[in-house]
């Protein structure tokens, strides 16, 4: 009789360092960059302390990006926090993040990268049909990103590897242009540029402490991104090596452009000038070089978003595929492609997901909202959990430890500690409902425990 071919239950490991490093460099800088240095000097005012904001942000980053390191090349498993946290605290924790990371969080982020996108698109003329409407009330940027859904989607189905490469590539060339418009900045001769403008100072910022806190979550969402690549943990090779350099290289690499975009920005545009501009490296390279300079800015920016757009969409999937792999959720979504060894099935949950938002574009803005709450609850538990490793196998070997243990992890924690608290007393609203969502999910883990048991 011939033999009956076992369906395929793990993920090959394809990927590799630098395959990881560029999906934190790549999914960490989106569009981010280019934009809130509005935020953060309208919000404290000053170059110096624009700065301090954009030091301390990349140093709670770094802090919170080595805890990962320690915990992923000690644990290289699918689905990242989702996994660390189910070891660390059972079924139920883990179940918990999973529910808030497939209903929330992921989706409204794709949703939103892909709406980005487009409204960068929509500033060349070829693309200005964007704002006009296609079918009924759905206009054409939203037909476009939900294209943009599924042509990412099926990237990812068509082969890890693959994806990772187009990762790579989108990324170097990030890292390029970035380097290009710095230099252009730079460059600029006569009164357009002038190392005078960082001793400049907008009169009308926040400040204060609220106006400190405001800068610091605004360069948090730019930094925002490095735990995605744990996600893939369970897919990279020599993952007790690679995890450590993609994560504290990664972040670094980012500190470092992002230093050198903000420097460029402020060397040809004084603080006040920064504080009201809606594009402000837009509009520092329009004042160097007319609309073209301002056009390679959006060229920038649409370059950058689709980096980040590959590597979210990747890394994604692997939360509910892991929780499916485990028993915790639907047993579908645990399913391999029998040809291109991907979690098809979870991708494509995850993009319709994402379409739906998009859809209802008028109001993911309140969802993207609740993400930012809940990931950053996730993220101090996650990295509580170091603690709980250690305290537990204190003897097995550790490819990695964290520099500093355990102040930089507390520094961390404490730090997402008093984020959620500033986010819960600024929009309480939002707030109450991200806890109410993650609440949700202890009535439904129950609930698929108990129609198991049945099964």
């Amino acid at each position: 009789m011939p033999t009956v071919e076992q369906p395929q239950t793990e993920l090959p490991r394809v990927l590799n360092a630098s395959h990881a490093t560029s999906i934190v460099v790549g999914i960490i800088i989106g569009s981010g960059i280019f934009l809130v240095p509005r935020e953060m000097m309208a919000a404290v005012g000053s170059s110096g302390m624009v700065y301090v904001v954009w030091i301390v942000g990349g140093l709670l980053s770094l802090f919170g990006a080595m805890t990962y390191a320690e915990i992923a090349a000690l644990r290289p498993k699918y689905g990242g926090e989702y996994a660390f946290l189910r070891e660390a605290y059972g079924d139920l924790v883990g179940f918990l993040y999973m529910w808030t990371w497939i209903t929330i969080a992921k989706p409204a982020s794709i949703a939103t990268i892909a709406a980005g996108l487009a409204r960068v698109l929509a500033t060349f003329p070829v693309f200005h049909f964007f704002e006009s409407p296609a079918f009924g009330p759905l206009l054409w940027s939203q037909v476009f990103a939900i294209a943009m859904t599924w042509l990412i989607t099926l990237l990812n189905i068509l082969g890890t590897r693959k994806a990772g490469n187009v990762q790579m590539a989108l990324t170097w060339l990030k890292i390029l242009l970035i380097v290009v418009i710095a230099g252009f900045c730079f460059g600029a001769a006569g009164n357009r540029g002038s190392w005078h403008n960082f001793a400049t100072e907008f009169i009308g910022a926040r400040g204060g402490f609220s106006g400190f806190m405001i800068a610091l979550i605004a360069a948090l969402w730019a930094y925002d991104g490095w735990s995605d690549v744990t996600q893939m943990a369970g897919e990279i090779q020599r993952p007790q090596r690679s995890m450590p350099l993609a994560l504290v290289g990664g972040v670094a690499i980012v500190g470092g452009l992002y230093m050198l975009t903000n420097a460029a920005i402020q060397y040809v545009m004084p603080a006040a000038a920064i504080a009201i501009a809606d594009r402000p490296a837009a509009d520092a390279l329009r004042m160097i070089a007319g609309s073209w300079g301002a056009g390679l800015v959006s060229v920038g920016m649409a370059v950058s978003i689709c980096a980040t757009f590959v590597g979210s969409s990747l890394s994604g999937a692997r939360v509910p595929f892991a929780a499916a792999h485990d028993g915790l959720f639907f047993k579908q979504l645990a399913h391999i492609h029998p040809r291109f060894q991907t979690p098809s099935t979870a991708l494509i949950l995850q993009g319709v997901l994402s379409s739906l938002l998009l859809l209802a574009v008028g109001r993911f803005q309140a969802l993207f909202s609740l993400a930012i709450f809940a990931e950053w609850f996730f993220y101090a538990l996650t990295a509580s959990t170091v603690f709980v490793f250690r305290r537990r196998v204190p003897a097995e070997e550790r490819p990695y430890s964290v520099w500093g243990y355990p102040v930089l992890p507390l520094l961390f924690i404490v730090a997402a500690l008093v984020l959620l608290v500033f986010s819960f007393a600024d929009q309480p609203r939002n707030s109450i409902m991200g806890t109410a969502v993650i609440l949700l999910g202890i009535p439904l883990h129950y609930l698929f425990q108990r129609s198991k048991r049945s099964a």
